[in-house]
């Protein structure tokens, strides 16, 4: 087995485990406030990490130390909006929505650095809005006011993900950046801040069956330790468009998981709206970034 193949499926583990990462968030929820599992995922996710690489720890320069505070906090909001969102929606409308950082990026990109998107890319924007739209609005064209304001907050999750994502690339090409350290500092950043806000706004609660437990740990090990430092490695090995088209399978694990696990459907219209926004990401990872 080729060094690729690998990698690509590596990355499939990756994207299924965060897929699944949904359900045993709602789950873990039942039990344990927003805030304080965000603390316990990304606080236990760094200790873990940081224990089988103090050595690279030695010595971080104020470059990696100041670019890290900013991903910690994008990382946080991200989450935050991430937890809120899926409190007040569906898992499988969830996953699509917090996916949208693909379409978002270029966005950005267009208002931030004047970065102009392909053609490709303006059809990619289309088709997630038309999906959107087939997601969030019910027949008679009304708002499901029931879950708009979790879709929302999905939406908020995908975007400051895209600010996260533009300000690693940035600093990853800074030759004072260690991306190594960059990667796991974020992650204890994320974690204090959680806890941080968790003591001050929340009642903070622990798991008290096994079963959230079980949740606590596969999300801290899994979705957000190993993930986070397996990820660039793969990336190694493997080409950004076999990376792109592997991390558009998110929402489609997340929706398998929520329909196996939780008995969630969607109507005809949402999986119409989720097949259109599936094509967006397709589209948005193959064609062109920018205009040529």
């Amino acid at each position: 087995m080729s060094k690729q193949i690998r990698a690509d499926l590596l990355l499939l583990v990756i994207v299924a485990s965060w897929g699944s990462s949904y359900y045993m968030t709602d789950l873990a929820m039942t039990e344990v406030t927003p805030l304080a599992l965000n603390a316990i995922r990304f606080l236990s996710a760094f200790t873990v990490a940081a224990v089988f690489s103090l050595p690279r720890l030695k010595k971080i320069s104020s470059a990696t130390l100041r670019r890290s505070l900013l991903n910690g906090v994008t990382l946080t909001l991200t989450y935050l909006m991430f937890t809120l969102g899926i409190q007040r929606t569906t898992l499988s409308k969830s996953a699509f929505f917090c996916s949208l950082a693909v379409i978002m990026i270029p966005i950005i990109e267009f208002i931030c650095y004047r970065r102009r998107p392909s053609r490709v890319m303006g059809a990619a924007l289309l088709l997630s809005v038309l999906g959107i739209a087939l997601m969030t609005i019910k027949a008679g064209f009304t708002l499901n006011l029931s879950e708009f304001a979790g879709d929302l907050f999905c939406m908020a999750c995908s975007f400051f993900y895209a600010v996260n994502v533009l300000l690693t690339e940035r600093a990853v090409r800074k030759e004072d950046v260690d991306p190594f350290q960059l990667g796991l500092l974020q992650l204890g950043i994320t974690g204090l801040l959680m806890l941080i806000f968790t003591l001050c706004l929340e009642q903070p609660t622990l798991p008290h069956t096994p079963r959230a437990w079980l949740c606590v740990i596969f999300l801290a090990v899994f979705c957000t330790g190993l993930a986070f430092i397996a990820q660039p490695i793969a990336q190694q090995y493997t080409t950004a468009q076999h990376a792109g088209i592997i991390f558009t399978l998110e929402p489609v694990f997340a929706a398998v998981v929520a329909y196996f696990l939780a008995g969630e459907l969607l109507s005809g219209r949402e999986l119409a709206g989720a097949g259109l926004m599936l094509a967006a990401f397709l589209l948005a990872e193959l064609g062109p970034t920018d205009q040529s």
